[in-house]
């Protein structure tokens, strides 16, 4: 997979690197919203304390970890960014009032410079919540809790800020001369969606491969569901309250934005994400039987996988020279099947480098309700930290 997105991705850049341009950044903006999300759904699990999640946590980590793979996969983008931003091509910012006021913003060593540090930040946090979450695994020490409950405070405050900022620097930045007071909120709720449903698909196949069969019941799936359900709802709502205010506002220089994705391609896009991003997962999470029906919740989490894409590429694509008539290409299939294969491999060997749960953690107890040392002789057979 790896090698063939990688051959697609050339054979693109060949003809066209501004659409490759475009196709890179539509695939690393919808991976990069896993490590966003599981760097949340961990960090908010040490905060509150949460218990049932513990069994879990690790399946984020891991996905929180991927910061760093997803670092270094930005170098090609920040060669591409000049192609794709057109800010970056001429050497004075348009003369629209609204741009001119991001001039502090639009310019190149501003946007380099935060993006390292974003992706420096996310890649830190990720790193040291795993790193001390599997020294736990050693020896159970209470003192790593306290560690990562400490750590989980600074971190949050930092996602808080740096995440909207990502998102105008990425994103938004594609078409400076309109802006959203909620674009950051927006994307920020999209990743945790994905990242919940991610969560979800990997621990129902652990469960029935073997690794967490002994760990995982279903309490965590119903309410790991009901999580991905009340995340659903978040995002329409934020969605729709985008949407509502600047169509109401009426005001040229914002609904500009969306008249133009209500043409071509685009516009049938739209009614897809209205239909398949809310609708559809709306209407399966709401019942409680089918949260726990594999059946149903497998096929889902590929679903909604699909849906971020598109919605990712609903943002991004109709900011290209051709505006509304820019549409799909093999690209941006190969953009996302390079990554794919990445971080896919990058996942699988940190998760095959320590316990799939934090065997040591005095919350999994409760949340297997058991005692500490029928939890620990349950789990450590199936589930040993390898050294």
């Amino acid at each position: 997979m790896t090698l063939a997105g990688a051959v697609t991705c050339g054979v693109g850049g060949f003809h066209d690197l501004g659409r490759l341009g475009y196709a890179y950044l539509t695939a690393y903006l919808c991976w990069l919203s896993l490590p966003v999300g599981g760097l949340f759904l961990v960090m908010v699990e040490h905060l509150v304390e949460a218990r049932w999640s513990v069994p879990l946590r690790r399946l984020a980590e891991h996905l929180a970890g991927l910061s760093m793979g997803l670092a270094v996969l930005w170098l090609p983008l920040a060669a591409l960014a000049p192609r794709v931003y057109g800010w970056m091509q001429s050497p004075a910012l348009s003369p629209e009032l609204s741009v001119q006021a991001k001039a502090g913003l639009l310019n190149r060593p501003v946007w380099y410079g935060l993006s390292l540090g974003i992706l420096g930040l996310w890649s830190l946090l990720g790193w040291r919540l795993r790193a001390v979450s599997v020294q736990q695994d050693r020896c159970g020490s209470a003192a790593y809790t306290r560690q990562l409950r400490v750590l989980s405070v600074v971190g949050l405050i930092g996602l808080a800020v740096t995440v909207p900022l990502g998102a105008v620097l990425w994103a938004m930045s594609l078409q400076p001369g309109w802006c959203s007071a909620v674009y950051g909120v927006y994307y920020f709720v999209g990743s945790v969606w994905v990242t919940v449903a991610t969560v979800y698909g990997l621990a129902t196949v652990l469960k029935r491969a073997g690794p967490l069969a002994q760990a995982l019941g279903p309490r965590q799936f119903h309410d790991l569901g009901t999580l991905w359900f009340g995340f659903t709802m978040l995002y329409a709502y934020v969605h729709f309250v985008q949407y509502f205010v600047i169509w109401n506002g009426n005001i040229p220089e914002h609904t500009w934005w969306y008249v133009q994705r209500q043409q071509g391609t685009w516009a049938w896009v739209g009614l897809a994400l209205v239909g398949g991003h809310f609708l559809v997962p709306f209407l399966v999470l709401i019942r409680r039987d089918t949260k726990l029906n594999w059946a149903v919740t497998l096929p889902l989490v590929g679903w909604c996988g699909l849906m971020h894409y598109l919605d990712v590429a609903f943002n991004v694509l109709p900011a290209q020279p051709s505006g509304p008539r820019s549409s799909f290409q093999v690209v941006d299939l190969g953009c996302v099947a390079f990554m794919a294969g990445v971080l896919g491999l990058a996942w699988l060997k940190a998760f095959s480098a320590c316990a799939p749960m934090p065997l040591r953690d005095r919350r999994l107890n409760m949340a297997l309700e058991l005692s500490p040392p029928e939890a620990l002789d349950r789990l450590s057979s199936a589930a040993s930290p390898k050294p």
